[in-house]
């Protein structure tokens, strides 16, 4: 870690040792961090790193474990990206958002002698053949579980010829295939196998050396960032860019810093519930899901303040590695036929109970139920691409409550949360929406009407716990204030 990393440290620690990194900063990536999906020798050449979840420089196990074999050979390393032209829903806010954070990144790079190579298309196409014509002798990638993903990364394996090719968990603290060997019940079950294992996995980070010049006659093409970012926002206008975070690796530490305040982070134990506590919440999940912030960093750093950041090292941690677990070993992550077989039953039994209110898909996107408070939820969400944690699990279960199955609930809320929040598209928003539909993760509650067994919430409930009507008066004079979206209130 360096020097000015160290200072931030410290200052995000409210002034704690900053020495404390280098006792627990290891001089190597673990090896148990990484596996083998294409195995064999590494070969002479340079070795590529096709980044794809983590999507920063410092503090990036996969670009370290890249840099480390290469190292080994003398051998350069170079920086894949690959752009695909469409995302599960994704549009110019998330890929705006994304490439400017990427093109924030390459000055790094070439500081370090890593060349950055923006590719466009099918990666199972793209990558095979950068392999090819750099001539690498390995591949390294970054661990995600998601379907699509995992698809991508078993066709470019069995594409490679005699290349090898390495996935390194750089977004989990315990790696996700070491944290659990199997699908986990809840939280409850997780938490003391990750436990067990954080002495060994949440560290500090050493810095990425600067590497030999690439001397490799394949090299990467100039970029038009500013062209190339027009062009996908133009054609992703309909989710439009907003811009309450700056993207890329220096502004999500920032943002990290500000809300490591002692302060701050003690309100996130006492009014992370509290809907119009907008300070309580971290703010960085745009930055986690786009991995230009590392949750390991994030979690070493929280850990110096012990009890002040306990409950936020629980959210960061244990829930969002236990939604990581569920996708990685649960094929139907996004539909009823991953629900327990209690809830599958329960909303069998009630899924020709009568609904009081029915809407349509262009009802709900536009926020216009007959619930206020809902509408203000969805419509914070389409015009800021955020919306609160208490107020995504209401606001999920009423579309349970308001349309004709679990099935289009489940298909409703994860098409809605994929547009229009920045972090869609996300193991924690896909069990989010599981959660709230079909029980996911939870227990089986009193039955009642439509829900069957699944936990319910309600307006009255809502009431209870935070002022309603202020919030609703918030959304509604902030979304005054934006720029109008088409078709939109």
């Amino acid at each position: 870690m360096g020097t000015k990393r160290k200072a931030e440290a410290a200052e995000a620690a409210g002034g704690q040792a900053a020495h404390k990194s280098l006792v627990d900063t290891p001089t190597s990536v673990n090896p148990k961090r990484v596996r083998e999906l294409k195995p064999g020798p590494v070969k002479p050449g340079p070795v590529v790193y096709w980044m794809s979840r983590d999507q920063r420089v410092r503090d990036n196990w996969a670009l370290l474990h890249a840099c480390e074999v290469a190292a080994k050979s003398g051998a350069p390393v170079a920086i894949a990206f690959n752009l695909v032209p469409a995302y599960l829903n994704a549009g110019a806010r998330q890929f705006g958002f994304m490439l400017r954070g990427l093109q924030s990144m390459q000055p790094k790079l070439e500081a370090l002698n890593i060349p950055f190579f923006l590719l466009k298309g099918d990666p199972t196409v793209t990558i095979p053949q950068l392999v090819k014509d750099t001539r690498a002798g390995l591949l390294v990638t970054d661990f995600a579980p998601l379907r699509l993903g995992r698809e991508w990364r078993e066709k470019v394996a069995a594409a490679l010829d005699d290349v090898p090719f390495h996935e390194v968990d750089a977004h989990n603290v315990v790696p996700c295939w070491l944290a659990s060997d199997k699908k986990e019940t809840g939280a409850r079950t997780i938490r003391p196998k990750i436990h067990r294992q954080l002495p060994e996995f949440l560290t500090g980070f050493f810095d990425v050396a600067k590497q030999p010049a690439w001397n490799v006659k394949h090299k990467p093409e100039a970029l038009d960032w500013d062209a190339l970012i027009k062009e996908v926002v133009e054609k992703g206008k309909e989710v439009p860019e907003v811009n309450w975070c700056k993207p890329g690796e220096d502004a999500a530490v920032e943002a990290l810093i500000k809300f490591m305040a002692k302060e701050r982070l003690k309100k996130f134990d006492d009014k992370r519930n509290d809907p119009n506590a907008v300070d309580a919440v971290s703010g960085l999940s745009a930055y986690i899901h786009f991995g230009q912030l590392s949750p390991q960093y994030t979690a070493f750093e929280g850990s110096k303040l012990k009890e002040t950041a306990k409950g936020f090292i629980e959210e960061l941690v244990v829930r969002r590695e236990l939604a990581d677990n569920f996708c990685y070993y649960e094929p139907n992550y996004d539909n009823i036929d991953g629900a327990a077989k209690w809830a599958r039953e329960s909303l069998e039994l009630h899924k020709k109970d009568k609904r009081e209110h029915v809407y349509t898909r262009e009802q709900f996107e536009r926020g216009q139920t007959y619930d206020e408070l809902w509408n203000a939820a969805q419509l914070e969400m389409v015009h800021t691409g955020k919306m609160h944690g208490f107020m995504r699990m209401y606001w999920a279960k009423k579309i349970l409550e308001w349309t004709n199955s679990a099935e289009e609930a489940l298909e409703m809320s994860i098409y809605l949360n994929d547009k229009w929040e920045m972090d869609g598209r996300d193991p924690n928003g896909y069990v989010g929406c599981m959660w709230s539909c079909v029980g996911t993760h939870d227990q089986g509650w009193a039955e009642r009407p439509i829900f069957g067994k699944i936990r319910y919430m309600n307006y009255n409930g809502c009431k209870r716990k935070f002022d309603v009507n202020a919030y609703i008066k918030r959304i509604s004079d902030m979304c005054a204030k934006m720029p109008a979206i088409p078709g939109f209130a």
